[in-house]
């Protein structure tokens, strides 16, 4: 079967299966999910969640946040990964958002990738979800797992898998499909635990466990 053929396939029963599948960082606004994204970076979404409403009340907006105390600013996310070096990113961030875009979240890659703590896939996390612009497809640890796992690429680079991602899938689902090949990494294809049985994918999943006998390889999480 031809890649792109796959693809089809794989976007068709995903969205059967997860029909509500979306950006699961809670948030009211751009600014909050710019802020959630940022604090995300090798943390889970649930910490995130636990953490921010606290946050956002009391940093409702970048010229608060960026007027902060940067002690302050830990001390509101210490449980987060890494919260000192986010913390500095948080305030110089929102510093730039107060002084170069006018308070606004601005709606262009190059343009949030200059802030602090912003890169590509947070660029794309933003533009897709709070302003509907398919600028790229978010490739997070589930998403390089389950791509490689179902034969989509064999690319172990993010942005590399990405770009082969973007010309298999159309433009406009291109929010779309991180979420829900997310939700299949997080609710089905899990790691340590992949419930290939039941999975909506395995007559066409080159790693799931029927493929994986015939094939005389040990299935995966199994020793």
């Amino acid at each position: 079967m031809k890649k792109i053929d796959k693809a089809k396939i794989v976007y068709e029963r995903l969205k059967e299966l997860y029909p509500d599948a979306h950006c699961e960082l809670n948030h009211s606004n751009p600014f909050e999910l710019l802020v959630a994204t940022i604090l995300s970076a090798q943390c889970t979404d649930v910490r995130v969640n636990i953490v921010t409403p606290a946050l956002f009340k009391k940093y409702p907006t970048p010229k608060k946040l960026g007027n902060a105390p940067l002690e302050d600013i830990e001390e509101a996310i210490k449980s987060i990964n890494f919260f000192r070096n986010k913390a500095k990113s948080l305030k110089s961030c929102a510093l730039s958002l107060v002084n170069d875009f006018n308070n606004e979240v601005p709606r262009s890659v190059d343009e949030l990738s200059s802030l602090a703590g912003v890169g590509r896939k947070t660029a794309n996390v933003v533009l897709g979800n709070a302003f509907n612009i398919n600028t790229g497809i978010v490739v997070d640890t589930h998403v390089k797992r389950t791509t490689n796992l179902l034969g989509l690429t064999k690319e172990s680079d993010p942005v590399k898998i990405e770009e082969e991602m973007m010309k298999l899938f159309p433009n406009e689902v291109w929010t779309e499909i991180s979420h829900l090949l997310i939700f299949l990494g997080r609710r089905m294809c899990i790691a340590r635990r992949p419930q290939c049985d039941l999975c909506v994918l395995k007559d066409i999943c080159p790693s799931s466990k029927n493929a994986l006998k015939a094939s005389g390889k040990a299935p995966r999480g199994t020793k």
